[in-house]
Protein backbone atom coordinates (compact mmCIF):
# COMPACT_ATOMS: atom_id res chain seq x y z
CA UNK A 1 0.00 0.00 0.00
CA UNK A 2 1.58 3.16 -0.75
CA UNK A 3 2.33 6.12 1.06
CA UNK A 4 -1.20 8.07 0.04
CA UNK A 5 -3.05 5.34 0.06
CA UNK A 6 -2.06 4.97 4.24
CA UNK A 7 -2.89 8.72 4.50
CA UNK A 8 -6.18 8.89 2.41
CA UNK A 9 -8.53 5.89 2.86
CA UNK A 10 -11.14 4.70 0.41
CA UNK A 11 -14.53 6.42 1.48
CA UNK A 12 -16.93 4.38 3.30
CA UNK A 13 -19.62 4.55 1.03
CA UNK A 14 -17.75 3.66 -1.44
CA UNK A 15 -18.58 6.09 -3.85
CA UNK A 16 -15.50 8.07 -5.83
CA UNK A 17 -14.10 10.60 -4.40
CA UNK A 18 -15.18 14.61 -6.26
CA UNK A 19 -12.87 15.15 -9.32
CA UNK A 20 -12.87 18.53 -7.48
CA UNK A 21 -10.18 18.66 -4.86
CA UNK A 22 -10.29 22.22 -4.00
CA UNK A 23 -12.52 21.64 -1.15
CA UNK A 24 -13.07 18.61 1.10
CA UNK A 25 -16.10 17.80 2.21
CA UNK A 26 -15.64 17.34 6.32
CA UNK A 27 -16.11 13.46 6.25
CA UNK A 28 -12.85 13.48 4.17
CA UNK A 29 -11.05 15.93 7.23
CA UNK A 30 -7.74 14.85 7.84
CA UNK A 31 -7.32 12.17 10.53
CA UNK A 32 -4.46 14.43 12.46
CA UNK A 33 -7.60 17.19 13.33
CA UNK A 34 -8.35 16.45 17.08
CA UNK A 35 -11.07 17.69 18.89
CA UNK A 36 -11.16 20.57 21.11
CA UNK A 37 -10.37 19.32 24.88
CA UNK A 38 -8.00 16.47 23.10
CA UNK A 39 -6.01 18.96 21.62
CA UNK A 40 -5.92 21.71 24.13
CA UNK A 41 -4.50 18.75 26.49
CA UNK A 42 -1.64 18.03 23.86
CA UNK A 43 -0.77 21.34 23.05
CA UNK A 44 0.19 21.67 26.72
CA UNK A 45 1.73 18.74 27.38
CA UNK A 46 4.70 19.42 23.70
CA UNK A 47 5.57 21.69 22.17
CA UNK A 48 5.95 20.88 18.00
CA UNK A 49 7.78 23.80 17.19
CA UNK A 50 10.34 22.88 19.69
CA UNK A 51 10.48 19.17 18.76
CA UNK A 52 11.02 20.12 15.03
CA UNK A 53 13.70 22.15 15.89
CA UNK A 54 15.01 19.58 18.17
CA UNK A 55 14.73 16.95 15.57
CA UNK A 56 15.82 19.48 12.76
CA UNK A 57 19.25 19.91 14.45
CA UNK A 58 20.19 15.89 13.64
CA UNK A 59 21.65 16.67 10.29
CA UNK A 60 23.69 19.43 10.87
CA UNK A 61 25.44 16.72 13.30
CA UNK A 62 24.83 14.03 10.46
CA UNK A 63 26.37 15.96 7.80
CA UNK A 64 29.35 16.71 10.08
CA UNK A 65 29.82 12.77 10.49
CA UNK A 66 29.94 12.36 6.81
CA UNK A 67 32.60 15.00 6.57
CA UNK A 68 35.15 13.08 8.96
CA UNK A 69 34.05 14.04 12.42
CA UNK A 70 33.75 12.15 15.07
CA UNK A 71 31.69 12.26 18.16
CA UNK A 72 31.42 9.80 21.00
CA UNK A 73 27.86 11.24 21.88
CA UNK A 74 27.20 9.87 18.61
CA UNK A 75 27.42 6.28 18.80
CA UNK A 76 25.57 3.72 16.46
CA UNK A 77 23.89 1.61 19.48
CA UNK A 78 22.53 4.69 20.40
CA UNK A 79 21.50 7.04 17.55
CA UNK A 80 19.66 3.52 16.34
CA UNK A 81 17.03 3.53 19.55
CA UNK A 82 14.32 6.28 18.37
CA UNK A 83 13.25 6.10 21.87
CA UNK A 84 15.64 8.07 23.47
CA UNK A 85 15.47 11.64 21.58
CA UNK A 86 13.37 13.86 22.81
CA UNK A 87 10.70 13.36 19.99
CA UNK A 88 11.45 9.45 20.65
CA UNK A 89 10.19 9.96 24.25
CA UNK A 90 7.11 11.76 23.16
CA UNK A 91 6.10 9.49 20.59
CA UNK A 92 6.85 6.49 22.60
CA UNK A 93 4.85 8.02 26.18
CA UNK A 94 2.33 10.96 25.63
CA UNK A 95 2.07 10.70 22.24
CA UNK A 96 1.31 6.99 21.87
CA UNK A 97 -1.48 7.63 24.61
CA UNK A 98 -2.78 10.46 22.92
CA UNK A 99 -2.57 9.63 19.15
CA UNK A 100 -1.63 5.81 19.12
CA UNK A 101 -4.99 5.49 17.91
CA UNK A 102 -4.79 7.31 14.17
CA UNK A 103 -3.02 5.48 11.39
CA UNK A 104 -0.96 8.82 10.99
CA UNK A 105 1.01 8.38 13.94
CA UNK A 106 1.64 4.53 13.11
CA UNK A 107 3.36 6.68 10.24
CA UNK A 108 4.96 8.90 12.13
CA UNK A 109 6.12 6.40 14.80
CA UNK A 110 7.74 4.14 11.38
CA UNK A 111 9.50 7.36 9.19
CA UNK A 112 11.01 8.82 13.20
CA UNK A 113 11.93 4.70 13.68
CA UNK A 114 13.66 4.76 9.82
CA UNK A 115 15.48 8.06 10.41
CA UNK A 116 17.20 6.79 13.17
CA UNK A 117 18.34 3.20 11.47
CA UNK A 118 19.63 5.06 8.85
CA UNK A 119 21.57 7.89 11.01
CA UNK A 120 23.11 4.89 12.90
CA UNK A 121 23.80 3.40 9.52
CA UNK A 122 25.19 6.33 8.72
CA UNK A 123 27.82 6.33 11.41
CA UNK A 124 28.71 2.88 11.55
CA UNK A 125 29.82 3.59 7.30
CA UNK A 126 31.41 6.27 8.02
CA UNK A 127 33.76 5.02 10.75
CA UNK A 128 34.22 2.08 8.64
CA UNK A 129 35.42 4.18 5.84
CA UNK A 130 32.56 3.32 3.56
CA UNK A 131 31.77 6.78 1.67
CA UNK A 132 29.00 5.99 -0.37
CA UNK A 133 27.19 4.04 1.97
CA UNK A 134 27.46 6.81 4.54
CA UNK A 135 26.53 9.05 1.72
CA UNK A 136 23.08 7.52 0.77
CA UNK A 137 22.28 7.00 4.52
CA UNK A 138 23.00 10.58 4.89
CA UNK A 139 20.62 10.66 2.03
CA UNK A 140 18.13 8.70 3.64
CA UNK A 141 17.91 10.35 6.85
CA UNK A 142 17.56 13.95 4.88
CA UNK A 143 14.01 12.19 3.25
CA UNK A 144 13.09 10.33 6.58
CA UNK A 145 13.76 13.88 8.32
CA UNK A 146 11.36 16.15 6.07
CA UNK A 147 8.76 13.52 6.10
CA UNK A 148 9.03 13.39 10.05
CA UNK A 149 8.68 17.52 9.84
CA UNK A 150 5.88 17.65 7.12
CA UNK A 151 4.18 14.60 9.93
CA UNK A 152 4.70 16.92 12.67
CA UNK A 153 3.62 20.22 10.94
CA UNK A 154 0.43 18.50 10.01
CA UNK A 155 -0.48 17.25 13.61
CA UNK A 156 0.11 20.64 14.13
CA UNK A 157 -2.10 22.44 12.17
CA UNK A 158 -4.57 20.20 13.10
CA UNK A 159 -4.22 21.03 16.90
CA UNK A 160 -4.38 24.43 15.43
CA UNK A 161 -7.65 24.64 13.84
CA UNK A 162 -9.08 22.76 16.29
CA UNK A 163 -8.09 24.70 19.51
CA UNK A 164 -10.77 25.16 22.25
CA UNK A 165 -12.91 28.45 21.72
CA UNK A 166 -13.15 30.84 25.02
CA UNK A 167 -16.50 30.76 26.74
CA UNK A 168 -18.97 33.20 25.38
Amino acid sequence: MGFFSRLFQPRADGLQAPSDWTRLPDSNASELVLFDEEAHKLMAQFDIDAAIVTHQRWLPWLGQVLQGARDENLRPEAVADDGRSELGQWLHGSGRAALGHLPAFDMLMRRHRFFHQQAAALIRHAEAGEGLQAEQAHKACQHASRQVVLLLKELQRGLMTRRPVAAR
